[in-house]
Formats: C-alpha cells, sequence, structure tokens
C-alpha cells in the first residue's frame, strides 16, 4: 500500500526501529505483522502517527501486536514482560501501553482476527476458532475437517486442521 508522502520520513524511521527491535528480541513473523499494522497507520485518517515521537510509535505497534499475540504469557515461545518489552526502545510500559490502545482502536485489533495473529499461535489462540452453529458457540478445532473447511471458505476459522497436524 503506498504510505502518503508527507509520512515517508517518519514510516522509514518508525519502520527501521521495528525491523531492528524484531531481529533481535522477537522473530520475521512478529516483523512481518508489525510493520503490516505500521503500513496501515499511515494510510489511516485522520493518520495518529503525524504527532508523536518514532520510538514511542514504534513501542506501540509491537506491544499492540505483542499483547494479543500472549507475550505476556510466559507459556510462549517468545515471552517477555511489558518493561522487558518496551526497555530496549526507551519508552515507558505506560506510554507503550496507551500509544499501543490508540493502534489497536484504528486498526480494530482484536483476538478474534487472523489479520493481527501470529501463525505459530493461531492454533491456540481458541477465540479465532469460535464458530456459531444453529444459535450456539463452538470451537471448530473439535470439528471434522470437511466440516472445518466450510467454515475455512467462509473465512471465519484460519485454516483447516487435519488429523496429522492436529495438537496431542
Amino acid at each position: 500500500m503506498p504510505i502518503p508522502r508527507e509520512l515517508l520520513k517518519k514510516h522509514d524511521a518508525i519502520s527501521k526501529m521495528i525491523t531492528e527491535y524484531c531481529q533481535t528480541y522477537l522473530n520475521k513473523e512478529y516483523e512481518e505483522i508489525c510493520l503490516h499494522a505500521l503500513d496501515k497507520l499511515c494510510c489511516k485518517r485522520p493518520c495518529p502517527l503525524k504527532t508523536g515521537r518514532v520510538r514511542t510509535w514504534a513501542a506501540g505497534i509491537i506491544y499492540a501486536i505483542g499483547s494479543i499475540n500472549f507475550i505476556f504469557d510466559k507459556e510462549q515461545p517468545i515471552h517477555m514482560s511489558s518493561k522487558e518489552l518496551t526497555a530496549p526502545l526507551g519508552v515507558a510500559v505506560p506510554t507503550a501501553s496507551g500509544k499501543s490502545t490508540i493502534i489497536k482502536k484504528a486498526l480494530k485489533i482484536n483476538y478474534y482476527q487472523m489479520e493481527w495473529s501470529l501463525s505459530s499461535v493461531m492454533e491456540d489462540n481458541s477465540l479465532l476458532w469460535m464458530v456459531s452453529k444453529n444459535g450456539r458457540h463452538y470451537d471448530a478445532r473439535t470439528f471434522s475437517a470437511k466440516l472445518q473447511q466450510r467454515y475455512f471458505e467462509k473465512g471465519l476459522i484460519p485454516y483447516v486442521i487435519t488429523d496429522k497436524n492436529k495438537k496431542s
């Protein structure tokens, strides 16, 4: 997506900071989703990135994407405290958290959206798998592959889980 001309310098600076951070502390998957969020933020009208510091926005984006991907959960392969997440960026936790809230609201980021979820944690995010059938809510991971295929084709679940890749 084309970045508006007046935001190119800020976009490039935030992008560089996110890339360096993700390469050092996270992984390529986080980097891609964070950069996707940055691109979408730059195209929002009005654009929230027009004001504020580069490092604050970078921290807010990483915080937003990390939080909905359970980065604060010690059970996850990549996890850290909020202080550990923000310290390398030189941003206080409340500041990053505040920017994260603005970002989540602007981009409608939440636990129910596949667009913002790491593929490595999708299967464990039960909220991505909840579907309504006959007025009741079910976890689609328990359905047959054929029924999962129908929900997948409707865009309601991330993918079809075969018996081979179901977690035991």
